[in-house]
């Protein structure tokens, strides 16, 4: 349990410098937003039983709401992160996969 406990931290870790949701042009790292761990604790099955899949990923980050204007309407997560810091998540996600 530790080593798992430790394996998420670090993918959260990860993560959350390298990617990166946009609001108005402005870039918000995963991990000032406090959102690299739910992130982590949701892929890191998937990385484990070596079924890593782009539309998967897509899957978990459109399953991930995030609360706007105090609450006052949802959005799924994969709606703010850009193009760009998806395929940088994929990136990161499968480096992470080989050190496994």
């Amino acid at each position: 349990m530790a080593n798992t406990t430790q394996a998420i931290e670090s993918l959260a870790a990860e993560i959350g410098e390298n990617v990166y949701i946009d609001i108005a042009k402005w870039h918000l790292y995963l991990r000032d937003a406090h959102l690299h761990t739910v992130v982590a604790q949701q892929l890191y099955s998937m990385l484990e039983k070596g079924n890593l899949d782009t539309d998967k990923v897509e899957g978990v980050l459109q399953g991930i709401s995030i609360k706007l204007g105090g609450g006052k309407r949802e959005v799924p997560l994969a709606d703010l992160i850009p193009m760009q810091c998806q395929v940088k998540l994929m990136d990161v996600l499968e480096e992470f996969q080989r050190k496994m």
